[in-house]
């Protein structure tokens, strides 16, 4: 693969960074509560450090520093409840749902990105993304059952 292909999977990552930004900055205005707000904010600031990464790693060459892997919780919720629609004034447990559905969908796409290459410096990179926004899945998920079924003073 050569440095024209490289930079232009890079570029289309990039782009879509940016439009998850924007997904969850616009998402913001429909919710009713600080804390679904909050949680938003920091997802949209996630993307926006990804966007930066990759824009590093495109113009400078990070190789294999920068994103670490973690342990990830997947709780597969997303793959169980369909997407809500955006909307004015939603629940917080839809807004939740419907951003861990954007993050599935992302984790997806680096995959199958990840699984047309062969081992590798890009393939790595697009397998690390992957990891990462399942990590932010894992996050909505773990809003959305906070959300959906709220601690009682009964334990």
């Amino acid at each position: 693969m050569g440095t024209k292909d490289f930079a232009a999977i890079i570029d289309l990552a990039i782009a879509k960074e940016e439009e998850a930004y924007d997904f969850y900055t616009e998402l913001m205005k429909t919710v009713g509560t600080k804390e679904t707000a909050d949680a938003l904010q920091y997802i949209a600031a996630e993307e926006k450090k990804h966007k930066e990464f990759l824009v590093n790693y495109r113009d400078k060459g990070y190789g294999d520093e920068g994103i670490k892997l973690g342990t990830v919780v997947d709780y597969k919720i997303a793959e169980h409840l369909e997407a809500p629609e955006p909307k004015q004034g939603m629940e917080n447990k839809d807004v939740y749902l419907l951003a861990a559905h954007r993050e599935k969908s992302a984790h997806e796409f680096y995959r199958s990105l990840a699984a047309i290459h062969s081992e590798g410096q890009i393939r790595n990179l697009l397998l690390k993304m992957a990891e990462e926004e399942l990590k932010h899945k894992e996050k909505m998920e773990y809003f959305y059952t906070n959300a959906a079924f709220p601690q009682t003073d009964g334990g």
